[in-house]
């Protein structure tokens, strides 16, 4: 694949056309946090028919789990309605990273985290408990993980903790930096196992489980939205458990021992997708920055010339290009291969991530530069597309962080 189809551009114009009608004349309120973003994400869904695309194609997934005839329809057996590593997914994502980068946090949390650690680790009943209403974004998914101790050391520095209480456990502890936190209906939850019988045993070791609860459990306390530099209009914040009883229907799986595995190997295969769906945002971001930058380049007069014959700004004209014909082909391979069914490692999931959050970040800033003055001012758009920027080289994971699972993966290779 190396360039968009006829029927990804119609999607394209189509997501624009959206954009410009219902995103726009709101965008000051959303990126002010005055106006949560799910109502807008609602109408998106409604619009393009992708919540009852996943309604249909979760009713199918459920009856082939339990042996059922299939409604009747097409033969999409997802179950999540809409994939984010598709075509459409990624046009979706990276036209809505040009003008409020946060729309797409909500959502991929939502829909994407959430949805699927539910899908790939809860029991059908589970399933039928939760998803319904998550797919077709009725209710809003937050997915919880990070501590304010932990950060990239998620598992290790994990202090979130349950304890059994007879057949029910205990939840106690406290997340941060929770995408969608402060008005998530539903929460997927990890927390370490302690046990009576191991106190010796290293915190870091302890198993990890995975948990779903639901807004106004007893115990349950869901901060207000934080201020951030950027992403302001995806709504992020804290979590905290004081003596939260969950009962075992809401252990995902319903058992400790689900095929060997803990919460760990679920939280990771969310981490390659998280990742992965950092390039699209990128790939926005840049795409954007670019189309301004070479506008305001032919318009913009200096000494009696357009900027744009000044050499130093077509230098940064072309590093621009350059960024965004290498972030776009990560994301046309990433295509490609899971339209091929190949998995994706952790670590080229890094490697996209990596690449395309910094040259997304150093094109936003580039993008400034040029704009001089007039780009430090939120009235014009690079000054956010800056901001935004710069959350994907912490988001899913810091860059950082990154490098090390880039480098395992290779040292692991024979």
């Amino acid at each position: 694949m190396y360039e968009w189809s006829e029927t990804d551009l119609m999607v394209r114009d189509a997501v624009r056309g959206f954009i410009d009608k219902e995103i726009v004349p709101v965008s000051t309120e959303l990126e002010s946090g005055e106006l949560p973003p799910f109502d807008v994400l609602r109408k998106l869904y409604s619009t393009f028919g992708l919540d009852e695309m996943a309604s249909k194609s979760l009713a199918k997934a459920l009856a082939k789990e339990a042996g059922e005839p299939l409604p009747e329809g097409d033969d999409d057996e997802e179950g999540g309605g809409f994939s984010g590593a598709g075509s459409m997914g990624v046009i979706l994502n990276s036209e809505l990273a040009k003008v409020s980068l946060g729309l797409v946090a909500s959502m991929g949390v939502s829909v994407g985290l959430t949805v699927g650690t539910i899908r790939s680790r809860g029991t059908l009943a589970q399933k039928k408990r939760w998803l319904p209403e998550l797919v077709t974004f009725e209710k809003v998914g937050a997915w919880a993980i990070t501590e304010p101790d932990s950060g990239s050391d998620a598992f290790g520095g994990m202090k979130s903790t349950v304890r059994r209480d007879g057949e029910d456990y205990i939840l106690n502890g406290q997340k941060t930096f929770i995408t969608n936190g402060p008005y998530a209906d539903v929460m997927v939850v990890f927390a370490k196992l302690v046990e009576d019988d191991e106190k010796d045993v290293n915190p870091r070791d302890r198993k990890v489980l995975t948990f779903v609860l639901d807004a106004g459990m007893e115990g349950l306390i869901q901060s207000k939205p934080m201020q951030k530099m950027g992403m302001n209009s995806s709504p992020t914040g804290e979590l905290f458990f004081e003596d939260v009883r969950i009962t075992p229907d809401r252990l995902l799986g319903e058992s400790e021992e689900i095929a060997k595995k803990d919460g760990r190997a679920s939280a990771k295969d969310s981490f390659v997708a998280e990742r992965v769906g950092i390039a699209s945002l990128g790939l926005g971001i840049i795409e954007e920055c670019h189309r301004l930058s070479i506008d305001y380049a032919k318009n913009r007069t200096l000494w009696g010339n357009s900027i744009g014959n000044f050499q130093l700004i077509q230098l940064k004209l072309a590093e621009m290009e350059i960024a965004r014909i290498n972030v776009q082909n990560m994301v046309f391979n990433a295509i490609e291969r899971t339209k091929a069914g190949e998995k994706i490692t952790l670590a080229e999931a890094s490697a996209m991530k990596l690449y395309s959050s910094r040259a997304a970040t150093e094109v936003a800033m580039e993008a400034v530069q040029l704009f001089g003055g007039n780009g430090y001012m939120s009235e014009y758009k690079v000054e956010q597309l800056a901001r935004d920027a710069k959350s994907l080289m912490i988001y899913a994971g810091s860059n950082e962080i990154q490098v090390t699972h880039i480098a395992k993966g290779l040292l692991a290779e024979d």
